[in-house]
């Protein structure tokens, strides 16, 4: 007769009775290692995170700042100002004086003192007044300044106490104008010479140019002053035509010479002007 042999085997009993005492042991080891395992699982988990937290940190503090950031935006410690309790620059609330004026060097003998010549006026051989060029002829410079005028232009220059006279000749396309520069003590003698102005400066020949505006030939006349200096023209044909409002030429080298000359005063008080603007304060 055979017997059964599966089923599970309880242990040493002789009776069938499962060992009850073996069993719970065996239980109770299994228990044990399930909660090693999960303790161990929570270790590792948890070095794993403090690994990564760790690297992290270390990223960030490896000296490179990521675009954007705020640490990207602060001077490097070698750009701060090692001192700044320094005072801060101050700035004079007096403004500088403004420069001289040019006019007032040239308004009166006391302030004017360069030297009168007639190289000084009248340099070179010609004038280029834009495109057109005027040929220097004679000049001349007198201290009895009625000898260079026609007419009651010489009493007027005398009674108002004329120191000198300078003339010079230009022409170009056969038109002369001789030019005269008047000098006076004081701006307002200059202004007065011009208020009774009559007759006219005298042409001046030579050096080119033949005789012209004499004998009562019609030619064109002006008269101007600025500061202490009247200035005269007369200007006309050098073949002895007479002139008329439609001769523009004659009107034009008229009107060079007198822009010329103002040009020439404005020039010496502004070079006197600067000159004093240059002395060291008294």
């Amino acid at each position: 007769m055979s017997s059964w042999q599966g089923g599970p085997s309880w242990g040493p009993g002789d009776n069938g009775t499962p060992d009850w005492a073996a069993l719970a042991e065996e239980s109770a080891a299994r228990t044990r290692r399930k909660r090693w395992l999960m303790i161990g699982g929570g270790v590792l988990a948890t070095a794993l995170v403090g690994a990564a937290v760790a690297t992290a940190v270390v990223s960030t503090g490896s000296g490179g700042n990521a675009p954007g950031s705020s640490a990207s935006k602060l001077p490097a410690p070698a750009d701060l100002p090692e001192d700044t309790s320094a005072p801060e620059p101050s700035f004079s609330p007096v403004a500088p004086p403004p420069p001289p004026d040019p006019k007032e060097y040239i308004v009166s003998a006391d302030k004017d003192k360069a030297p009168i010549t007639v190289d000084g006026f009248f340099p070179g051989e010609k004038l280029a007044m834009g495109d057109r060029v005027h040929l220097k002829g004679a000049t001349n410079r007198v201290t009895d300044c009625a000898s260079g005028t026609q007419g009651a232009l010489g009493s007027v220059l005398t009674n108002n106490g004329c120191e000198q006279l300078i003339r010079a000749t230009y022409r170009k396309d056969g038109v002369a104008v001789t030019v005269g520069i008047a000098v006076f003590d004081t701006e307002a003698r200059a202004k007065k010479t011009v208020d009774q102005a009559a007759g006219g400066i005298a042409s001046l020949a030579g050096e080119g140019v033949p005789t012209f505006c004499r004998g009562g030939t019609v030619c064109r006349r002006t008269t101007n002053s600025y500061g202490r200096y009247a200035y005269f023209t007369v200007g006309g044909f050098t073949d002895g035509t007479r002139v008329t409002a439609q001769d523009k030429n004659v009107f034009a080298v008229g009107d060079d010479l007198t822009n010329f000359v103002f040009r020439q005063i404005h020039h010496r008080g502004r070079v006197q002007a600067s000159q004093a603007a240059a002395e060291p304060a008294q």
